[in-house]
């Protein structure tokens, strides 16, 4: 098994979510973060005073995955959340080394 980390920009996440449908891959966990990159933040006026405002907000998404299905669901998130510009996001592909659905018990696999 494998977890997916996906940061990417907030206003991909519907196009990515498809795109994870589209390929079979269900179920995923969001969540909404601040970073920066290479992007470094940028300035805005506010009531006449610049501010640097350093960490944009980005989306992040997990997902735990069966080893086989790790590859395309990867492709879905790159060909989906692609911009082509800067600070479109990093994809981590971490192993798990087990999983338990709580409700029923079921472990590894069966559990994702």
């Amino acid at each position: 098994m494998k977890l997916i980390i996906a940061i990417i920009k907030p206003f991909k996440l519907e196009e990515v979510k498809a795109a994870l449908a589209a390929a079979g891959i269900e179920g995923m966990t969001v969540s909404e973060v601040k970073g920066f990159g290479r992007q470094k933040g940028h300035t805005e006026i506010y009531r006449g005073s610049e501010y640097t405002v350093d960490f944009l907000p980005k989306v992040k998404i997990e997902i735990a995955i069966s080893d086989d299905l790790a590859a395309k669901a990867v492709d879905a998130i790159v060909a989906s959340g692609k911009t082509g510009k800067i600070g479109d996001g990093k994809i981590f592909v971490l192993p798990i080394e087990s999983a338990v659905r709580i409700r029923t018990g079921e472990q590894g696999d069966t559990a994702v």
